[in-house]
């Protein structure tokens, strides 16, 4: 049998199809508990929900394909290294903590829909109204990719039928279930299968990785072992060289800054029932990456002491390569890696369609009312932002699907960082435009623009590479250098009443 597949019989397959119907029945829930057709209802919740489901739902979001499948790869290849990921996530809180509560009072007050609502109330410039939505469009893009990527590779390992159409099948069918639901219950539905799939997750994750140490040993027996194996195996228990350092603290502020800004993120500061449940939502977040980054790199690094020879985007499927030795060691091996694999699955779907929502959020409100169709009802706009999931969902699926026919595959650790790289030019609008009244539109757009060219610029940079730092930050750093040198510069009076958001209101 093939080490990457996962026997699961008849009675793990039935607990899983349930386990997918009763995402569609929480759907149908959703749908049944809302109180209009608006956007509010729909892409927010309404009048906002209370911490468990809001610590839950954050969780479910920053959580993903890329942390289970992702970060355990990228440990499996680099090693004990990788517990950085542990600090750059703890670190996304303290990004939130930087702007976090004032934009939720401002949310309240305003009654902001999109992330770049807030942009719009800040500094009302045309450029940033165009700019700012196209590319946090683009960013969830590449994040809902990972996604479905990860929901393929998944599948993989789920069923003897060959990988190639085992991958097809779980884009096409997890998409497309993924979809449904939220189509029928928007935000409500997503956060509610968020909670009972974080719950899920930290348990199961808990009790796997006690599991995985009476299989295959524990910290001391793995790193023994790789410290007894090959020169190239023997580096991944090592402390990181002065580029291994470097790249940590690369990570950890690509991350904090920009995970911090993930679009949907946002939104979920918008839904928060007030700014003491948003506080004790991010301070209880504080401690989950120990919960499950953590996990993932043992999880990872178990791996590669024990199952040598995988490479590329191979080693992404580690989690499950583990999982199936743990499922047929007993029987409570068995059900329990059924239980989280199916918590996992949900936790991708939840994870893609939280990026859809926001999505179609940006595209219907952002763009098509406020450049195309300034009349559009609210009514209409949802019935719009609907099917427009349904035709993104199912290009990026196409996407996925020829990626895997590629004989090099990316990683997903790789598109999570070209994310970021493009998310991170958006702090200065949002964390330093919260605290610092003097900067204004022309400063963040030109900014922005500079910050997205330098980025991209350097991409094909081999000593720019070889620093170990993320490209996003060179893009970063001048993207503040035009932000705040524009605005220390005097304003003609138009300027400051262009760009005053009290005057401009």
């Amino acid at each position: 049998m093939n080490e990457s597949v996962m026997p699961f019989g008849w009675g793990g397959i039935t607990f899983l199809v349930c386990y997918l119907i009763g995402l569609l029945f929480i759907g149908w829930l959703g749908g049944r508990a809302k109180k209009d057709n608006s956007l509010r209802d729909f892409y927010l919740g309404g009048k906002g929900v209370g911490m468990v489901v809001l610590l839950l739902t954050l969780y479910a979001t920053q959580y993903s394909g890329n942390t289970m499948f992702g970060f355990s790869g990228k440990a499996y290849r680099v090693g004990f290294s990788w517990i950085t990921s542990v600090h750059f996530m703890t670190a996304i809180i303290v990004g939130y903590l930087l702007f976090a509560p004032g934009l939720h009072r401002l949310s309240r007050k305003h009654q902001f829909i999109t992330p770049n609502d807030f942009l719009n109330h800040r500094y009302h410039h045309r450029g940033i109204n165009i700019v700012a939505p196209i590319l946090m469009i683009l960013a969830l893009g590449n994040y809902l990719l990972a996604q479905l990527m990860a929901m393929g590779r998944a599948l993989q390992g789920l069923t003897t039928m060959p990988p190639e159409t085992a991958y097809i099948v779980g884009v096409v069918l997890l998409a497309g279930i993924m979809l449904v639901y939220e189509t029928m219950g928007g935000f409500r539905a997503v956060a509610w299968t968020d909670v009972l799939q974080g719950v899920i997750l930290m348990i199961g994750f808990s009790i796997l990785i006690f599991l995985i140490w009476t299989q295959f040993g524990g910290i001391a027996e793995t790193t023994q072992k790789l410290f007894n194996s090959s020169d190239a195996d023997r580096v991944k228990v090592l402390p990181p060289d002065p580029l291994g350092s470097r790249r940590w603290l690369s990570y950890i502020l690509i991350f904090g800054l920009g995970a911090s800004l993930y679009p949907q993120a946002v939104q979920r500061i918008y839904a928060a029932r007030s700014t003491k449940v948003l506080r004790n939502s991010l301070i209880a977040m504080v401690f989950l990456p120990l919960m499950t980054s953590w996990i993932a790199v043992m999880v990872g690094v178990t791996g590669a002491a024990h199952f040598q020879g995988l490479d590329g985007s191979q080693t992404d499927r580690i989690l499950t390569i583990i999982c199936r030795e743990v499922q047929q060691s007993s029987t409570l091996g068995y059900w329990l890696v059924v239980i989280l694999f199916s918590a996992i699955l949900g936790a991708l779907m939840s994870t893609a369609d939280s990026c859809m929502l926001t999505i179609s959020s940006m595209t219907t409100k952002d763009l098509y009312l406020r450049f195309i169709n300034p009349k559009a009802t609210e009514s209409q706009l949802t019935f719009m932002g609907k099917w427009l999931s349904w035709l993104v969902v199912g290009i990026l699926a196409g996407f996925a699907i020829y990626l895997n026919s590629l004989s090099s595959k990316p990683t997903l650790v790789k598109l999570l960082d070209l994310k970021f790289d493009m998310l991170v030019q958006l702090a200065p609008g949002f964390m330093l435009g919260m605290h610092w009244k003097r900067l204004h539109g022309t400063a963040v757009f030109w900014g922005l623009i500079t910050g997205l060219c330098v980025t991209f610029g350097l991409y094909s940079n081999e000593w720019i590479q070889s620093t170990g730092f993320h490209h996003g930050l060179f893009g970063l750093l001048a993207n503040l250098i035009v932000a705040i040198s524009l605005s220390l510069m005097p304003l003609s009076n138009r300027e400051q009443l262009c760009h005053t958001p009290k005057k401009a209101a």
